[in-house]
């Protein structure tokens, strides 16, 4: 190489996604990495309440049961709970415009030297890219079920539904590049995030 001429070198993004559970602490999780995080679930409560094409489309699937703008979550959990062909039909109208919004997100943060996706249907709709850090969220059956209960919309038919949506616990725990036992306080799980993520950025950077 002549002197005074070097060599660029290109850094790419690392995208973090989050495996785990309904109530494994995921969002918690994806937070305490401080880089941006895209939040499926909070881009779907957002497209609920401000896409009216959204709404249009969902009406005319399920006219018996959506029929308020913003869209009702007790509407959505009715139409679920009295059929659950309905999940379907909501996901095939909802799913798209949140791949978008990701796609959007991972373009928008470019710069960033990593983003996390916490999106819970990542691997049933296929989301994740080879180079992704997979990292599964581990948590006691009786912390996931007490987090649960605190949310404003829980109903028990409907975790039970969007359950079985999701790939076997077990398969996503296997393929999981990293663990995290997400059972302890959240000083100390800020602590094991922190060297989790100096860890994943020193291995990136070494290659």
């Amino acid at each position: 190489m002549e002197e005074g001429v070097f060599k660029q070198v290109k850094i790419f993004m690392i995208r973090v996604c989050m495996l785990g559970s309904i109530g494994s602490g995921k969002t918690f999780i994806s937070k305490l990495f401080k880089y941006p995080v895209f939040n499926a679930d909070k881009e779907v409560n957002s497209v609920y309440k401000n896409n009216r094409v959204c709404f249009k489309r969902l009406k005319k699937k399920l006219p018996k049961y959506i029929k308020s703008f913003p869209i009702l979550k007790s509407e959505l959990i009715l139409a679920i709970n009295e059929n659950k062909k309905n999940l379907k039909v909501i996901t095939s109208i909802v799913h798209p415009i949140i791949r978008k919004k990701m796609k959007k997100f991972v373009n928008d943060n470019k710069n960033f030297r990593m983003v996390v996706l916490d999106v819970p249907l990542l691997i049933e709709n296929k989301l994740n890219l080879k180079s992704d850090i997979l990292i599964f969220i581990n948590s006691k059956r009786n912390k996931i079920y007490s987090r649960l209960k605190k949310r404003r919309n829980f109903d028990h038919n409907l975790i039970k539904s969007l359950s079985t949506k999701q790939t076997m616990l077990s398969k996503k725990k296997k393929i999981a590049d990293y663990i995290i036992d997400n059972n302890f306080s959240p000083n100390i799980m800020k602590k094991k995030v922190k060297l989790l993520k100096k860890k994943i950025l020193n291995e990136r950077s070494s290659t």
